[in-house]
């Protein structure tokens, strides 16, 4: 699970062996020759192309036994650990049904009221964190990190290694819990929410230790320098850091800032919606009960929620400008982000932003199978009730292909309506779960009629749809919507829905300008068989994350992941994540022994002679940095001379 690092004498016995293979190798061919003097000219030749060839070899196989993940060590070895499930969770619960949704409840108003969006099913209240109990928080991670930040990989790796099982072995629960307070489907919870969270925590314990591995730097320059100096960038904790997250990945978006936190020897206070704090208690003492286990400070990791700032608590806002965050990394909307850059920068806290996205799905004329296109198409735009990020925005379509596409995808909707619901107890088959909730609908309705008056053709859904079954619930209609075009509202601005926009475009340059015309940058699609003109698009497309001829991988590969434009700046996900958590240490030391800088005479305070001094820093700064072997030889005198 974790980089092997060769030593010396691990080295030394493979490069024993292999030579000893040579030096047989070399002795038949030596045996050859004597006996036959007339090749000897020719097979000299061959040996010396031989031992080219053997010492390639021996080198190819060193990096390949160091570059190759060894099995989990018995230092960090999984723990294992139990928690109880919610009662929530539990399957066929029979929790009462809220005739009011709302977050608030005029008879606590200072708590938060928890349901579930596909039910309605009430799930508790929880009270809203005042100032002190952020202080508190701070300080509890502050004091645990104190000793965590000096900690070695080998614990980091247990902790990582502990939770990774339990995660693997406990599927059904972490999706039921998530599913009952986000309202999506299983399917969706174990693709959005497990696998991705499991890619993060094997890709962290396989190749995070190298990402973190002190970097060696050229060094100076400058002649005399560079012989006996040498540079390089240390990788330390920030400390205490904090992560604020949104609510549509309710385990995922929690867990992933934890891992990169504990993996980089920090402590995290996470701040969840407000929407999802049922299901945000019980995955932190998860990964509390985790750090326990592995006999460490559970206070390493803290969670906080409060409701909207009002002019009575201004709690929200207090959190964000707290001096005791070294970086915080966001994930939500433009306004909230506003407020957050706002309020961190009267601590001067660096914010990693992750905004939405209006990420485009490009079909080239040059794409075949649309069948396998439109079944992609419509997980990725339907995936979550389309409450995804890098969900699919618009399908911008070459003229080729377009007409066939939007046959396609209409006649799949028409003839196999997708079901809306709940699958959480597995008591029915379902295909896409419910919306946060229904605070949006409005919005929605309004795009799509805004798009529909501007000449766009509705072929499915368009409105919210009162579930027979879960009246309380919150459900929007699967919505194909053709022929949009970029003046037209629901082009510029996020959907975050589940409503399928296509737009045609004349040629593959037209295609990238449809996709470039949004003020969003996220991330984007392109398909099609001719792979130079997908790169062609790629390059062209003005993202932070572009898939050739797939949907959102990039985001699972673990590279770093994050906008531009509109969708905001700055990266979290692999190396690049871990390191931006990290103080980036810059080390400059002495590479030789008995070899160190001295200040010479002429620059030692008192200056006693500033012409001197002048001309001896003069004649270094030739022998430093002149091309002239000549030059540098008369700067080497003028110094000696000066230094006198």
């Amino acid at each position: 699970m974790s980089k092997v690092y060769l030593n010396s004498d691990m080295i030394n016995h493979l490069n024993s062996t292999v030579q000893a293979y040579f030096n047989l190798w070399l002795e038949k061919q030596n045996a050859i020759m004597r006996s036959q003097p007339q090749i000897i000219q020719d097979n000299q030749k061959l040996i010396g192309i031989t031992t080219l060839v053997a010492s390639i070899f021996t080198l190819y196989v060193l990096v390949k036994i160091i570059s190759t993940p060894a099995k989990c060590s018995s230092s960090y070895k999984p723990v294992k650990f139990s928690l109880p499930a919610p009662e929530a969770a539990q399957n066929n619960w029979k929790g009462k049904r809220s005739v009011s949704t709302n977050i608030w409840n005029p008879e606590e108003p200072n708590f938060i009221q928890c349901h579930c969006p596909a039910t309605g099913q009430y799930l508790g209240s929880f009270p809203s964190k005042t100032e002190a109990d952020i202080d508190e928080m701070v300080s509890k991670a502050g004091k645990a990190q104190s000793t965590w930040g000096n900690s070695d990989f080998s614990r980091r790796l247990r902790v990582l290694a502990s939770l990774h099982d339990y995660i693997l072995n406990n599927q059904d629960l972490i999706a039921r819990v998530a599913c009952r307070d986000s309202g999506k489907t299983m399917l969706d919870a174990s693709m959005g929410e497990i696998l991705v969270t499991l890619e993060k925590i094997q890709w962290t314990i396989k190749h995070g230790q190298r990402a973190l591995q002190p970097s060696r730097r050229p060094g100076p320059t400058n002649f005399f320098m560079k012989w006996y100096k040498g540079a390089e960038i240390r990788y330390e904790p920030l400390g205490v850091i904090s992560s604020i997250v949104s609510w549509n990945y309710p385990f995922h978006n929690l867990l992933g800032p934890i891992i990169a936190a504990l993996f980089t020897g920090n402590a995290i206070v996470v701040k969840c919606s407000e929407q999802v704090v049922w299901s945000s208690e019980f995955f932190v003492e998860l990964i509390r009960k985790c750090l326990e286990a592995c006999d460490e400070d559970p206070d390493l990791v803290q969670l906080c929620y409060c409701l909207p700032p009002t002019e009575n608590d201004d709690s929200a806002n207090y959190f964000t400008s707290h001096p005791g965050f070294k970086h915080i990394t966001f994930i939500g909307s433009q306004p909230v982000a506003h407020y957050i850059l706002k309020c961190a920068a009267k601590s001067l806290t660096p914010v990693v932003v992750e905004l939405g996205g209006k990420d485009a799905f490009i079909v080239l004329d040059s794409a075949k199978n649309l069948d396998a296109l439109s079944s992609i198409i419509m997980r990725g735009t339907f995936q979550s009730s389309g409450q995804n990020c890098i969900g699919i925005e618009r399908v911008i379509v070459s003229k080729e292909n377009y007409d066939d596409l939007v046959k396609n995808l209409n006649d799949r909707m028409t003839a196999n309506p997708l079901r809306q619901g709940s699958d959480i107890d597995h008591l029915e088959n379902v295909d896409m779960g419910a919306m946060i909730s229904d605070n949006r609908f409005d919005e929605l309705e309004a795009l799509v009629k805004d798009a529909v008056a501007k000449g766009a053709r509705l072929l499915q859904g368009g409105s919210r749809f009162k579930h027979p079954k879960y009246p309380q619930g919150h459900y929007f209609q699967p919505t194909l919507l053709v022929d949009v075009t970029p003046e037209m509202k629901i082009a510029q601005n996020e959907v975050f829905g589940p409503i399928l926009v296509m737009m045609k475009a004349k040629n593959t340059d037209h295609c990238v300008q449809l996709a470039n015309s949004a003020p969003f940058g996220l991330g984007g699609s392109v398909f099609g068989a001719d792979i130079k003109e997908c790169n062609y698009v790629a390059n062209s497309l003005q993202t932070g994350n572009v898939a050739i001829n797939d949907f959102a991988t990039f985001y699972v590969c673990q590279l770093p992941f994050g906008g531009i434009n509109g969708s905001g700046y700055g990266k979290f996900g692999g190396e690049e994540g871990l390191l931006g958590l990290c103080n980036a240490k810059s080390v400059c030391f002495d590479t030789l022994p008995f070899v160190s800088t001295q200040i010479p005479k002429p620059l030692d305070y008192p200056i006693r002679n500033n012409a001197k001094a002048w001309n001896f820093v003069k004649s270094f700064i030739v022998g430093a940095y002149t091309n002239s072997t000549w030059q540098r030889i008369k700067s080497l005198f003028s110094l000696a001379k000066e230094a006198s």
